[in-house]
């Protein structure tokens, strides 16, 4: 399997949802995902000991296709700016592998801040 390059954006205090299609290496069709389990994680840096859990959902097995998502009571808590991710792959014997890895950028965007224009 290769490991795909993804890069998602994740809203400060919003719940996040993005579903993956995974393909086999040679690109000749998805890859079956029947019996697998899969984990993901969300750093500052690839090296920081900090993260936040992404779930990670098979929502067709056959059709190699996952779901990723934050819930907002997490993402409520991020820090804005560049993260990295990945997404590993465990198989039915214990083995792992990273299937997808990219940049996570996270906004915090204007409606987090309470004071409004002209207002004390």
């Amino acid at each position: 399997m290769t490991v795909y390059r993804k890069n998602i954006t994740i809203n400060v205090g919003e719940t996040f949802s993005e579903d993956l299609t995974l393909m086999g290496a040679d690109g000749s069709g998805v890859v079956d995902l029947t019996g697998y389990s899969a984990q993901s994680k969300l750093r500052k840096s690839p090296t920081n000991y900090r993260f936040a859990d992404i779930q990670v959902g098979i929502v067709n097995a056959s059709q190699g296709l996952v779901n990723i998502s934050i819930a907002s009571t997490i993402t409520k808590f991020l820090q804005g700016g560049r993260h990295v991710y990945d997404i590993v792959l465990i198989k039915p014997n214990g083995f792992k592998s990273v299937a997808v890895e990219g940049n996570a950028l996270v906004r915090s965007g204007i409606n987090t801040f309470v004071h409004y224009f002209g207002s004390p």
